[in-house]
């Protein structure tokens, strides 16, 4: 707070004083030359007399002027536009204080007929002295600047590289002046192309617009330059795919800028930043931007759990909930490693307080009542869950322990603690489950929409998304490294297609859903259009600079036992509704009766017990598609919409003593 009030009452760049001293010097000099100019044959004695008087007044109160329009705030080399509008204002108020203070401060006298008279600056004088002093003042802070933008002797190498930009928006300027204040980089721009005609034959900074990105191929071809950069960090994903496309075909190498939540998140210069074109980049659809200091700021303050925190979602959920500066962040997860390197990330690379890692599994009850009576957390986000599909259809037993059990045993916890809202990351293969790990996740959204009727106290909702790219396990990195082997590159069917986001869209959507929720909900992203599979292999291969079929073979495998062709986003019996939040849709259904989800969750965790697995996987893929009105008049009113609820299976008893 004392260095915020010190910077507010002293304007003024700690560096600034060479740049005062010069100012006094050129203000001095405009002083003087507008005597000097307004008087061919001298200045007269009683003129020279007040030019000497005057002098100490119009340049401290010159400078004065300018320190009280902030124009010491900064080195000279920064300055902005903004500064240069300033100048002018400066310079005009600073001439009627020269005026003024000459008036009252220290006049200059004459006898005349009518006695002795004060005398002041002819008015030609004024107005050159205010014509010299903002050229002058405007000069130097514009050479200055020139200077350090274009440094003597910044040539680019010999053997520097030819860009061609792509966007003369604000971020394609930054990476001009980036190019050329680094001659390092060896880089040498030699053209923009920017999807605004009007800026077609313009030049920025000396380099020229060649035209829309409909005529990049021609631009191509007649430039040859050795690389494109994409200097759009906005881009949607149909142009930067437009560019990705011309480039390919032309062995042209192509980069980009990141996006702007990995500027904020990373910060640094921008051209250094620059980054090859990934597969999300070129994915067809626009991502989702959120503000995750404004839709997250609910949590500021506040004490909050992330389960699972080792995980791809749970540490990217860790980072960004840290943003917004709760009270405490209680890191839970079972894997020590994990857990150990996003705490060490937090605290000592990000410099976060008040982070805490737990070490604990979300099966075992007691040790989650320890946790939540020793950290008292108010807001949690359930993201520790199995979720590779082949692997947990041949463990369905610890599936359904770890996705279904460990969430009762989590919202059990939650609500006797008086946590505030309860958030579960679920997923779209919770949807018309056709295998035991959706199954599981569906079976989870049950025990949470249950608990919110059991709990009034705590907000319970759950977040359903599609695949995450990056995260383990997705389809990417195992396409990657296919690719860096050399192939093949597996697809189970041609027309398999699924939805696809960003690991940051999948972690604002979760931080978002805990503002939005009333108690209940199922929250889910528009996802655009489904991605096919085959199309996304054949894409990374020619983002890697080979070609499918020639240099990667592409071999189809089949689908797995259990693997839907296509996945859906919302089951028959539900119906997509609107919220607050633009491209955040909430799951409409009829409510689950809680007694009997209680009752089925008590007969699984028997068959549990008892390890039977494949009466287990059975049962719980069976379940899973059952809805239950909470009351007759919701029975009613589905009827009448035609959402009837079917009958619940009969959930065979377990045998043996478990």
């Amino acid at each position: 707070m004392r260095r915020r009030l010190r910077s507010i009452a002293v304007p003024v760049h700690r560096h600034a004083l060479p740049q005062i001293v010069l100012d006094a010097l050129l203000v001095a000099l405009a002083h003087l030359l507008s005597y000097q100019l307004r008087f061919d044959d001298g200045v007269p004695d009683r003129y020279a007399a007040l030019l000497d008087r005057s002098l100490t007044i119009t340049v401290a109160g010159t400078v004065l002027v300018f320190w009280a329009f902030g124009l010491y705030r900064h080195w000279w080399r920064y300055a902005s536009q903004r500064e240069f509008v300033r100048v002018p204002q400066a310079v005009f108020v600073a001439t009627l204080v020269m005026v003024g203070g000459i008036a009252v401060l220290d006049p200059a006298y004459v006898t005349t007929s009518q006695g002795l008279q004060g005398l002041s600056p002819p008015t030609s004088v004024i107005v050159l002295f205010f014509l010299l002093t903002l050229m002058f003042t405007l000069s130097a802070r514009f050479v200055v600047r020139l200077f350090f933008e274009r440094p003597l002797g910044a040539r680019p190498r010999r053997d520097a590289r030819s860009v061609l930009i792509v966007g003369a928006g604000e971020g394609g300027r930054l990476v001009l002046r980036e190019i050329v204040r680094n001659p390092d980089l060896g880089l040498r721009p030699v053209g923009f192309v920017d999807d605004n005609p009007s800026k077609r034959g313009t030049n920025i900074g000396g380099v020229r617009v060649h035209g829309t990105t409909n005529r990049l191929g021609r631009i191509l071809d007649d430039i040859e330059p050795d690389e494109v950069m994409i200097a759009i960090p906005s881009a949607s994903g149909a142009v930067r795919a437009k560019v990705v496309s011309a480039c390919r075909d032309r062995g042209v190498a192509v980069r980009t800028l990141p996006t702007v939540f990995e500027l904020l998140r990373t910060g640094g210069q921008m051209v250094r930043q620059v980054r090859a074109v990934r597969v999300e980049d070129v994915l067809g659809r626009d991502p989702v931007r959120m503000e995750v200091e404004r839709v997250g700021a609910y949590l500021g303050g506040h004490c909050v759990m992330v389960t699972g925190a080792g995980g791809s979602i749970g540490s990217e959920l860790s980072r960004q909930i840290a943003r917004v500066a709760p009270s405490r962040l209680v890191l839970v997860d079972h894997a020590e490693d994990n857990l150990f390197a996003i705490e060490r990330e937090l605290v000592q690379d990000r410099h976060v307080r008040h982070v805490l890692a737990v070490i604990g599994d979300c099966k075992e009850e007691e040790r989650m009542r320890e946790v939540f009576a020793e950290h008292r957390p108010d807001f949690v986000f359930h993201a520790a869950a199995y979720k590779h599909v082949a692997m947990m259809e041949a463990n369905p037993v610890e599936a359904v322990r770890n996705n279904a059990i460990a969430t009762r045993v989590m919202t059990r916890v939650a609500g006797d603690a008086g946590v505030r809202a309860f958030v579960l990351v679920s997923t779209d293969k919770a949807v018309a489950p056709a295998t035991v790990m959706g199954a599981s996740k569906a079976l989870a959204e049950w025990q949470v929409e249950a608990a919110d009727h059991r709990y009034v106290d705590t907000i319970f909702a759950s977040v359903r998304f599609g695949n995450v790219l990056g995260s383990s396990g997705s389809v990417v990195p195992i396409f990657r490294r296919q690719i860096a082997a050399g192939g093949p590159v597996t697809v189970t069917d041609p027309a398999m297609t699924r939805f696809f986001m960003t690991i940051p869209e999948a972690v604002q959507l979760i931080v978002q859903a805990g503002s939005l929720a009333r108690g209940g909900e199922t929250f889910v992203l528009e996802m655009g259009e489904p991605v096919n599979i085959q199309e996304l292999a054949e894409q990374m291969i020619r983002l890697s600079g080979l070609e499918p079929g020639r240099d990667i073979a592409i071999e189809i495998i089949g689908a797995r036992a259990g693997e839907k062709l296509q996945e859906d986003l919302f089951n028959a019996y539900e119906t997509p509704a609107s919220t607050e939040a633009p491209r955040i849709q909430r799951a409409d259904r009829l409510c689950l009766d809680p007694d009997f989800v209680e009752d089925t969750f008590d007969q699984i965790g028997l068959l549990v017990l008892e390890g039977d697995a494949a009466r287990l996987a059975a049962t719980v893929a069976e379940l899973a598609t059952v809805r239950i009105p909470l009351t007759a008049a919701d029975t009613l009113a589905g009827a009448a919409n035609g959402h009837l609820a079917p009958v619940p299976p009969t959930v065979p008893a377990p045998t043996g003593s478990g």
